[in-house]
């Protein structure tokens, strides 16, 4: 899962797959070419050349359930890049009181 702001993007890819390669998967989704694109795991920028296991990337540690979490951000009109940043998901409001009363009630009597 590759994320920028309020952008997700879901790829499937092997452990071999380099960061060049998945770059250039992204720029067929949004038309921007690797060379102004940087990708970072845990706030480390990943190297092109490297493959995704390289950074621990491996299909027992990224699956469709709990995706990995690959951070991009893209190159400024001053020729540097953004800092990371990601919108954080919504959340549903609680349920109302009625609900939860109905719901526990569901659940004793299962």
């Amino acid at each position: 899962m590759i994320r920028r702001k309020k952008q997700t993007i879901f790829t499937d890819c092997k452990d071999t797959t380099t960061v060049l390669e998945l770059k250039k998967m992204i720029q067929g989704i949004i038309k921007l070419k690797p060379e102004n694109m940087r990708l970072l795991k845990d706030n480390l920028v990943m190297d092109d050349s490297a493959t995704l296991q390289d950074y621990k990337l491996t299909s027992s540690t990224a699956k469709a359930q709990s995706p990995a979490i690959i951070s991009l951000t893209i190159k400024t009109d001053d020729d540097d890049f953004e800092g990371v940043e990601m919108t954080p998901y919504s959340c549903p409001p609680d349920l109302p009181e009625v609900m939860k009363t109905q719901e526990n009630a569901q659940d004793a009597t299962a």
